[in-house]
């Protein structure tokens, strides 16, 4: 049976903001170069319509994949944009997410309607399409509140890290200077970093010890009602 609608339906659309932690620990977004009218040449976020046939999630793997290369990585929905005149050429709404990704571990590479894609700095972004930068300003602050909470940050290391590497991470997403002392003694106490028989190589210091999150350990002691907090 066919449904027929008095009035005009919006389009649905996702874009997602990619963060990624880089080597002089600078907190970095991808974005890519667009190569079709509106904003053509212009910098923006990641992103597309989704497809009559797939569900919202999927269609933000699917436009990551696309436009970045990126897959398997960490993504989650962070809030819904629907301002009357946010697209010129028709009405649309738009769910976005953030994603976090290892730079060591990924490549990025541009496809589809991208024709570059970059890493920039948070706080040297360059004009953005559509209304970007405001979805950019509200996932950087998803970030901030949601590392403190949820051990989400451990997504932006290498698989081994030392504490050093670990407190650097915090200090760049929260903007603030943290405790060492404190800061190592209450992540230790967490038992969720498991001491690895391994030390940095290629340092001019003395090499630090390495670790590991223990995903697995963290899933148990959340369903016992464990409360990760920095």
């Amino acid at each position: 049976m066919a449904y027929l609608y008095p009035y005009a339906r919006p389009n649905l659309a996702v874009d997602c903001v990619i963060f990624g932690l880089d080597e002089p620990n600078n907190l970095q977004v991808m974005l890519i170069r667009r190569n079709l009218p509106p904003f053509q040449d212009q910098w923006a976020l990641p992103g597309g319509f989704v497809r009559i046939d797939e569900s919202i999630d999927a269609a933000a793997r699917r436009e990551l994949q696309e436009e970045t290369g990126l897959q398997d990585v960490f993504l989650e929905q962070l809030y819904t944009f629907g301002a009357i005149d946010r697209d010129p050429r028709e009405r649309v709404v738009t769910v976005t997410y953030y994603a976090l990704v290892n730079l060591r571990k990924h490549a990025i590479e541009a496809a589809t309607d991208a024709s570059e894609a970059a890493w920039f700095s948070i706080s040297h972004l360059p004009s953005l399409a559509f209304d970007h930068t405001q979805i950019v300003d509200i996932a950087i602050a998803r970030l901030k509140g949601k590392v403190r909470y949820e051990p989400i940050g451990f997504e932006l290391l290498p698989q081994k890290f030392t504490l050093s590497q670990l407190q650097t991470l915090y200090e760049t997403v929260l903007g603030m200077r943290l405790d060492k002392r404190n800061f190592r003694k209450k992540l230790l106490k967490m038992n969720l970093l498991v001491e690895l028989e391994e030390t940095q190589t290629d340092v001019a210091h003395r090499a630090a010890h390495l670790y590991q999150f223990d995903a697995t350990k963290y899933r148990q002691l959340r369903e016992k009602g464990f409360n990760f907090e920095i």
